[in-house]
């Protein structure tokens, strides 16, 4: 499916987020809902987080939802991180590694224990402003992998 660009003000922005399931939905799956009564089953549904989120965990969380809850590797986690934010994947790939004080290695051992503890330990040492949306976020996450089960 191809996608558009489109710019929204602040009180457009702000009425999508309103309607949003929270790590759920994505702009254009509250559009296509609000549009035409339908919940969009090919989106992706990558998480949308609330405003004043620091970038570098917003990447990191859109990259764990790929993986844990897209079955995306690490690599095409990133990549599409990367595509949907027009930036380059060592900017993306930055934010887990370099920011988090670790090598890809390490990240990879972190996103193969079942309950992701030591990746949330880690996030909430270097985010510790933001430690409820990191709570909820895996949350959200381990529910969600119950359910696929």
């Amino acid at each position: 499916m191809k996608y558009y660009r489109i710019e929204v003000d602040k009180k457009v922005w702000n009425y999508l987020k309103g309607k949003a399931e929270p790590f759920e939905d994505t702009p254009n799956a509250v559009l296509n809902r609000l549009l035409f009564g339908e919940y969009d089953q090919t989106n992706e549904q990558i998480p949308v987080f609330p405003e004043g989120t620091p970038k570098g965990l917003e990447q990191i969380l859109e990259v764990l939802f790929e993986i844990r809850k897209l079955g995306r590797t690490r690599s095409e986690a990133t990549n599409n991180v990367a595509c949907r934010r027009n930036t380059p994947p060592q900017t993306v790939s930055g934010k887990y590694c370099r920011e988090l004080g670790k090598k890809a290695y390490e990240i990879d051992r972190l996103l193969q224990e079942p309950d992701l503890s030591g990746f949330k330990s880690l996030l909430e040492n270097k985010f510790v402003h933001h430690r409820d949306l990191i709570n909820s976020f895996f949350e959200t996450l381990q529910e969600r992998e119950v359910e696929r089960r």
